[in-house]
């Protein structure tokens, strides 16, 4: 299968020059900005909200990416790995089309990086999305 997980994550930590800032605060801030994506797809699950995807995608890399380049690194790693996957199985499990996949993963890329560029994720909150979200 070529590069193990653990080789892949130090290639790179290399070329994203992460001893310039401290190891510990890279993993630190990436396993911060993991559970913010987690929180994010848990509160999405659970608003269950027509509408709201692109704002929980925006929600959850702007709150990974706050906590710094690892919370971002995170955030843009997860946020790929989900689209990849759904490329896979929204067409199986949701009977979507190639085109139609490749339509909702731009938009939701789009979404995930306005939110880690720093941009306020509200600007794709459905109106009447409970205040708790």
């Amino acid at each position: 299968m070529g590069m193990n997980l653990s080789t892949g994550i130090i290639f790179c930590f290399l070329i994203l020059g992460v001893s310039s800032q401290g190891w510990g605060t890279f993993l630190r801030e990436a396993g911060q900005g993991a559970k913010d994506m987690w929180r994010a797809y848990r509160d999405m699950k659970e608003a269950n909200y027509k509408g709201a995807d692109k704002y929980f995608h925006a929600r959850g890399n702007y709150d990974a990416a706050q906590r710094g380049p690892g919370g971002a690194w995170a955030a843009k790693v997860i946020s790929n790995a989900r689209e990849t996957i759904q490329g896979i199985t929204d067409p199986l499990l949701k009977g979507m089309t190639r085109d139609e996949v490749r339509k909702d993963s731009k938009a939701d890329q789009f979404a995930n990086e306005w939110g880690r560029s720093g941009k306020d994720p509200n600007h794709f909150r459905p109106a009447g999305l409970p205040d708790k979200y």
